[in-house]
């Protein structure tokens, strides 16, 4: 086997070894900062020539090891020993910190290199590799943008005024405190601002919307589907004409016309928006996953007698478990995040769902702490629902979306 590495392949293993390097290290150094009260300076040009060693040490030695990837991980810890060198008062946590993002980054290094030859590099490898800087970059700055704004809140959650007006921006926080102390931010919504009852408020507003949308939806989607009617292509295509519309814009007739009727102030009339807001998306929804269901098996019931109310009871319904399922959870989250019909329509505060309650948390007297643990009261259930389901919710929306 030739073991020699062409220039070409040398200059892209110093490329790659340095931004995987000063990535993962950046990274690893940006966590340490702010989960830290100590900031942790990192040397640039220090990391970008560690970088360069790693990526050349890794596609000289690919060429010794026949391309064994697991040895990856061996050389980026290798290449920790410079760090020391240019910093040997490191406390062990740091130590150990860079061993683990030194060998994170030989090992992004490897991943990077594989399937690029050393030898006869052609422009398609090269188009490869820029694909592969873009996506690693864009996927660590989406995933960035996404996740600090969760961990500060949760860290702000379990901070004293103290420890968070001294340095909001970090995401520290001790757990060695006394769980009182540690989870004070929590008792206090759940008891002084009676965030249980909101939760109470929500939850059941939020179930109530989803029977009392699936019910119609269901009926709805199998009608436009299975039978013929005037103005059936008419209502199949407008379904969703409400979205044309904005709710900031929908909210005013509505408040004057729920107050004259003595619906505002009232989970009813709160149940009567929601069911509105998400009939349409969730009868649109069905419909297409109906369209793809076989209507032999249908046909053949009602030969044998089945009514059409049975044939949904019994034939219908088991066959779009899945759709259902999903619809019913999007409808859910939708009722138990929305906001601005809430405040609007709720005045009193024994009523009120999580969302309208958190207008209670935005004031200058209470702690930012409980507004954060208020924001995570609400944004937890959703996410273990989302998460828990996640593949039921995706397959269900997306079962519709080849007919056939």
């Amino acid at each position: 086997m030739n073991k020699t590495v062409s220039p070409a392949a040398l200059v892209v293993a110093l490329i790659m070894g340095a931004l995987s390097t000063a990535l993962t290290v950046g990274i690893w150094s940006v966590v340490h900062t702010l989960s830290t009260p100590h900031v942790l300076e990192v040397s640039i040009p220090r990391l970008l020539a560690i970088g360069v060693a790693t990526g050349l040490l890794w596609v000289v030695l690919r060429e010794r090891l026949g391309g064994r990837y697991r040895y990856s991980w061996a050389v980026g810890a290798l290449m920790s020993g410079p760090w020391f060198v240019f910093a040997p008062s490191l406390s062990p946590g740091i130590a150990v910190g860079a061993v683990v993002a030194f060998a994170v980054a030989g090992r992004v290094t490897a991943g990077s290199l594989r399937g690029i030859p050393a030898h006869n590099l052609r422009q398609d490898h090269i188009e490869e590799l820029a694909v592969r800087i873009l996506r690693t970059g864009a996927l660590v700055f989406f995933v960035s943008i996404v996740l600090f704004p969760f961990l500060f809140m949760i860290s702000s959650s379990f901070k004293t005024r103290a420890e968070y007006l001294s340095d909001p921006l970090n995401l520290g926080f001790s757990l060695s405190q006394p769980p009182a102390q540690l989870f004070n931010g929590y008792i206090e919504v759940l008891t002084r601002f009676n965030f249980g009852m909101y939760i109470f408020n929500s939850a059941v507003i939020a179930l109530a919307t989803v029977v009392l949308t699936l019910v119609p939806a269901i009926l709805g989607a199998y009608a436009v589907t299975r039978l013929k009617f005037p103005g059936r292509q008419l209502l199949s295509k407008s379904i969703l004409l409400i979205y044309m519309f904005p709710a900031i814009v929908l909210v005013i007739p509505l408040y004057s016309v729920f107050t004259q009727l003595g619906l505002r102030d009232t989970r009813l009339g709160l149940l009567i928006v929601y069911s509105a807001m998400t009939i349409p998306v969730a009868l649109y929804m069905l419909r297409s996953y109906f369209q793809t269901l076989p209507r032999d098996l249908e046909e053949a019931a009602l030969i044998d007698g089945l009514s059409r109310f049975g044939v949904i009871l019994q034939i219908t319904l088991p066959l779009s478990v899945p759709a259902i399922a999903s619809v019913g959870l999007y409808v859910f989250m939708i009722a138990w995040n929305e906001f601005l019909f809430a405040f609007m329509f709720l005045d009193s505060p024994g009523i009120f769902t999580l969302s309208r309650g958190m207008i209670m948390l935005d004031d200058q007297e209470v702690p930012r702490q409980f507004l954060m643990a208020g924001a995570t009261v609400i944004t937890v259930p959703i996410m273990f629902l989302f998460f828990r389901f996640q593949r039921l919710l995706v397959g269900g929306l997306t079962a519709g979306g080849v007919k056939g």
